[in-house]
């Protein structure tokens, strides 16, 4: 996984424990988008509660000031809360000794899973994380601007998954916007390293690859994917386009 030349190498999950990629994180499933009282990982032993609302719990994009996700990270996993935090280990010269560090793949941003309510908990936390933001969907309705906290769809965060777990060089996350991959078809990937990541298609740096693209926040690009490996998504693709022209 590159960004800014580093590899990726660690994936934290809910619990705060450590997953390598060859655990295989393609195979475990994200909570489904439903009320329940308590619902465990069969994968990672760790309990979550949801309070019965009807606020359907989804998956939100979070941000923190100063690089510290990996607190607000692990005091809302040790509540019970889903997360999804990648870090990445690089290698450093630290007072003439080189040391393996490992940091988050996306400073400053996490991902967390509940209803609006429960995260809102969190976010609104000013003794214990003060430092702790919504990141927002900026909307135009008319002369104004209006602001929604981010809601990643599941079919993203499985695909961010994949991607990060996926023992593949050339992968690349970018912070910044990618045109290409804006208007590419909406393809599923059947088979290989990415398979059952969803996104768009679109030849970068010579090759063609498929990005999970999160508007406003990140791109995440695969490595090369041949096309015998890809599928029309066009549920999704009409999907995409009925949200954007609503």
């Amino acid at each position: 996984m590159n960004i800014d030349g580093c590899i990726s190498e660690d994936i934290h999950t809910s619990g705060g424990g450590e997953i390598p990629p060859s655990a295989g994180l393609t195979s475990n499933a994200l909570p489904e988008a439903q009320s329940c009282k308590k619902a465990e990982s069969s994968h990672t032993g760790v309990s979550t509660n949801y309070a019965l609302s009807e606020d359907p719990p989804h998956w939100y994009a979070l941000r923190c000031t100063y690089g510290r996700e990996k607190t607000a990270y692990e005091y809302m996993t040790a509540k019970g809360i889903t997360a999804f935090y990648p870090t990445q280990t690089t290698v450093k010269l630290i007072k003439g000794k080189r040391k393996a560090v490992t940091e988050s793949l996306l400073p400053n941003i996490f991902f967390a899973y509940g209803t609006l309510d429960q995260i809102k908990h969190f976010v609104y936390d000013n003794v214990n994380l003060p430092f702790l933001r919504f990141y927002y969907r900026h909307t135009h309705v008319g002369s104004r601007i209006e602001k929604t906290p981010m809601i990643v769809p599941n079919h993203q965060m499985e695909s961010l998954r994949i991607i990060y777990a996926a023992e593949t060089d050339n992968t690349i996350v970018s912070l910044a916007e990618v045109p290409k991959f804006k208007k590419g078809q909406m393809v599923r990937v059947t088979d290989g390293a990415f398979k059952g990541v969803v996104g768009r298609v679109a030849r970068w740096q010579g090759q063609q690859r498929v990005a999970v693209v999160m508007e406003e926040l990140v791109t995440v690009v695969t490595a090369y994917v041949p096309s015998a490996f890809l599928e029309k998504n066009e549920q999704l693709e009409y999907g995409y386009n009925y949200r954007k022209t609503r």
